[in-house]
């Protein structure tokens, strides 16, 4: 079982432990009574969207032996203007960096995350939440 517990400090700054006993903290703006010092709660959860689906890629891509030397996520969530405000639509996009990467693979590899093993999607897709994602495969730029 998981357990996480989260600590109010001051303001509305919180400090979040879990099973691993890394620390994450958290506030608010400062017109919503924060002091604007750390990630918003609802900004963690597009940010552990991007880890998710990030570490599902990066393990299937390395068994398929595809040769990537980066991969970058870009998380972007929109958000209903009444309370709760869950996010309405979200879009992935996924920048695989490498030489000659085979996009049959790299697609792949992000679908299987995508649509079996990414538990933040599934989440997200049970809320609601319209999904979208896009890959992007990105040539290394040589340096001189």
């Amino acid at each position: 079982m998981v357990k996480a517990k989260v600590k109010w400090i001051d303001h509305m700054r919180f400090i979040g432990h879990a099973n691993s006993k890394h620390a994450v903290v958290m506030d608010s703006s400062e017109d919503n009574g924060g002091l604007d010092t750390a990630i918003r709660p609802m900004e963690l959860l597009l940010v552990s969207l991007g880890g998710c689906t990030g570490m599902d890629v990066v393990a299937i891509l390395r068994k398929m032996r595809v040769p990537f030397t980066g991969l970058e996520i870009e998380v972007e969530g929109t958000r209903r203007d009444t309370h709760p405000r869950i996010y309405t639509r979200v879009q992935v996009t996924y920048r695989v960096i490498g030489k000659n990467l085979p996009e049959d693979k790299v697609k792949r590899a992000v679908e299987l995350s995508w649509t079996r093993y990414c538990s933040v999607t599934e989440i997200l897709r049970l809320a609601g939440t319209e999904l979208h994602h896009k890959v992007e495969l990105v040539e290394p730029v040589e340096e001189d």
